[in-house]
């Protein structure tokens, strides 16, 4: 697995999906995305759009700076599984 961008981008993902209490399904239904494309992007085997992304973002309801700190964070801090 890829321990740059693709990797944090994927635990941001998984944590702020954790964080609202949403399944994959969840997410995937109010993103309009497929469950598998959710599923791949989280375990870092899909390389996500920018759109795609920004689907997810406004779905997770999270604001793209709040997003994108934590996902600098994680390289500042380390990958880690949260």
């Amino acid at each position: 697995m890829n321990d740059g961008l693709v990797l944090r981008t994927s635990i941001a993902i998984k944590y702020f999906r954790k964080a609202n209490g949403f399944s994959q399904e969840k997410l995937a239904e109010k993103a309009s995305l497929d469950r598998t494309y959710i599923s791949g992007i989280e375990r870092g085997k899909r390389n996500i759009t920018l759109d795609s992304l920004d689907k997810i973002i406004t779905a997770l309801g999270v604001d793209q700076q709040t997003f994108f700190n934590y996902v600098m964070q994680e390289a500042v801090d380390g990958i880690s599984d949260k």
